[in-house]
């Protein structure tokens, strides 16, 4: 439970319908496994201590008593078990019959949840058998043959004592089908996990509609969801069942079993500090207060992390999924550029072409915008200037890119101009310092915002969402453009886009972009204001400065998105680059991330107009508001 992970699972129950005995015993065996993984929560399918399939056995007192009997045996074999779970089981409650989930923990029943939606049609007949739970008033207690007592209802909510947001809820079977879900109302309430007992049959579409359905409902709900679905052995006469299993955190999927796998148990961490974070910062989710909990203590218990922590969280790791971003995101930006050409009537587009990653995405941007207008791509200037650090290869595939798309190609040496400048201000060329680099950035906005008065123009900002986040650009330098294509993507996913449009070379002159693409993309990231090495090749890499830019965009897609703390941060650092950065090196960078990104916010509060394409972005109208002077003192780690 350390950082609000709560480690849930999940697992069918291989079943012997009507011998509840066996059952007790192979449910004991799922809790102990579950103990010794360090597990908080655990759910079991629908009436899995009978089965669900006992039909007119449900009838039975034999079977009704003998099922309170090994629930209490459970309860007694597991009393050094600090894991919380459910069992599934019918319980006679004044003189009705309830389909019931028990709650335990530590050998005492927490309480019993009783399904609200029976349903009587095709495959099943519950109603037959079962009453709903609307039929229970609120806050009434159960009493089972040895006198224990504890709350029944449908809407029960359980919270840990001192972890205030982890509380979980129980919804059962088709619960989750209702016009309102039962889930809705315990989320309304408070609880920001959702137990759901299931034991739905096996037919075609069934694993497709239940997965996205309760990915929709962990969305909407804000909440983690954890399902566990009737085991295969339940299968009798006309259907067949299977452990389809899941947990979902806010939809997505962090771990699921597919039908009729071997093993059905699974199990991963569900954050529910996050899931409260956004609750807070929703203006369109509201939580409902006074309601009553049934309150437990548990021992800290996660440690390390079961659940999947991507490298990249802006990048998708499917490669369908990532190619379709690739396409949005590069839509997106040329679609905002269209609407500010249509809107100020441009008559060119002014941008400032280095042969860098960042100055090809725009470049691209540009291409696409006017050729979705049905201009001349001739009203493309674009401007290389070089100066003291620019190196022969970024030159040249500049001026290969311009060549490739038939822009208009203007070429601009500033270095006299840096010179007579560094003379006025008494600069002394030989010192490489912040004034030698931040003279030529000036100089070159200067010349394409001249440029562009000239010819009607708008000047196009190339810089990335990640140099803004870093402050790495010169404030009135390569900071300030008229509109900005590239302010809200990272890094990271710039690569990707242009590795995207790189493959799509079809014919001869495609070829050549694509070369020229491919090798940009090989070019290390420089700013290229210092002298280039002996060779001819950059000396002055991004990256050996300011750090990796993909562990950077790490630490601000967790940042912003979901306001972290950096200790919760470097623990998911460690998770996702394990083998690849040392704790030391993870621990350093995420020092400098901090620091920068408070320091810089004042570059950031002026930035352009730019086009928001993710859930992150750091625009100061609206998305990320930030004094330019607050402290970095308590984020530190």
């Amino acid at each position: 439970m350390k950082d609000g992970f709560v480690r849930v699972a999940a697992c069918g129950i291989e079943i012997t319908v009507a011998d509840v005995r066996a059952n007790g015993q192979r449910i004991i065996d799922v809790v102990r496994q579950a103990e010794h993984d360090g597990v908080n929560l655990l759910c079991t399918p629908e009436l899995c201590l009978t089965g669900y399939s006992c039909a007119d056995l449900y009838f039975s007192d034999s079977l009704i008593r003998a099922a309170e009997t090994a629930l209490f045996d459970i309860a007694e074999k597991t009393t050094d078990c600090d894991a919380v779970f459910t069992v599934g089981l019918p319980i006679r409650h004044f003189s009705k019959l309830y389909n019931c989930a028990a709650v335990l923990h530590s050998g005492e029943i927490l309480g019993v949840v009783a399904k609200s939606a029976i349903p009587s049609h095709k495959d099943t007949a519950e109603g037959r058998y079962f009453e709903s739970a609307k039929n229970i008033s609120q806050y009434e207690f159960h009493r089972f043959s040895n006198g224990t007592e504890c709350s029944i209802g449908a809407e029960l909510l359980f919270s840990h004592e001192s972890m205030e947001n982890y509380v979980f809820g129980v919804e059962i079977g088709s619960d989750s089908e209702l016009s309102i879900p039962v889930s809705t109302s315990l989320c309304a309430k408070g609880a920001k996990i959702i137990l759901n007992p299931a034991a739905t049959p096996m037919t075609v579409g069934a694993v497709e509609r239940v997965r996205a359905s309760l990915a929709v409902s962990s969305r909407r709900l804000l909440c983690g969801y954890v399902r566990a679905n009737a085991h295969h052995t339940e299968s009798t006469q006309d259907m067949v069942w299977g452990s389809h299993n899941l947990i979902i955190d806010k939809s997505e999927i962090l771990a699921q079993s597919l039908p009729f796998e071997r093993d059905s148990y699974i199990l991963s961490e569900i954050d529910v500090d996050t899931l409260a974070r956004e609750r807070c910062t929703s203006t369109l989710y509201s939580e409902a207060g006074g309601s009553a909990f049934t309150v437990f203590s548990q021992m800290e218990k996660t440690k390390t992390l079961h659940r999947h922590v991507a490298e990249n969280p802006f990048v998708p790791e499917d490669r369908a999924a990532l190619d379709e971003r690739c396409e949005f995101i590069f839509s997106v930006q040329a679609t905002g550029l269209v609407k500010r050409i249509l809107h100020t009537n441009a008559k060119k587009l002014v941008i400032g072409v280095s042969g860098g990653l960042d100055s090809t995405l725009a470049m691209l941007v540009c291409v696409k915008a006017l050729d979705m207008l049905s201009r001349d791509r001739k009203d493309l200037v674009c401007v290389t200037m070089p100066c003291f650090g620019t190196t022969e290869r970024t030159k040249s595939n500049a001026e290969k890119l311009c060549e490739c798309f038939g822009t208009t190609f203007c070429e601009v040496d500033i270095s006299d101009s840096v010179r007579a400048h560094f003379k006025d201000i008494g600069h002394d060329e030989s010192i490489h310092d912040t004034t030698y680099e931040n003279c030529q950035a000036r100089e070159r906005t200067q010349v394409i915002m001249d440029i562009a008065n000239k010819c009607g123009g708008m000047v196009i900002g190339t810089g990335d969402m990640s140099e803004l986040a870093l402050g790495w650009c010169t404030y009135n330098g390569d900071q300030m453009s008229m509109y900005g294509v590239n302010g809200g993507v990272p890094k990271t996913l710039i690569r990707h886009i242009v590795s995207h449009e790189a493959e799509k070379a079809e014919d001869s002159c495609q070829m050549l972009l694509s070369e020229t693409l491919f090798d940009i993309l090989d070019t290390p990231v420089s700013p290229e204001l210092l002298p280039p090495d002996e060779s001819g090749d950059i000396l002055q890499k991004t990256e050996d400065i300011v750090g990796p830019y993909e562990l950077h965009d790490f630490f601000l897609y967790y940042t912003v998105r979901y306001g972290m703390t950096n200790e919760k941060i470097y623990r998911l650092a460690l998770c996702a680059y394990e083998g690849v950065y040392s704790d030391a090196v993870i621990r350093k960078w995420l020092d400098v991330f901090t620091r920068r990104f408070f320091s810089q916010q004042f570059k950031r509060s002026c930035m352009p107009d730019g086009v928001k394409v993710g859930a992150v972005s750091l625009s100061p109208r609206g998305d990320f508001r930030m004094p330019s002077d607050a402290s970095a003192a308590v984020f530190m780690l």
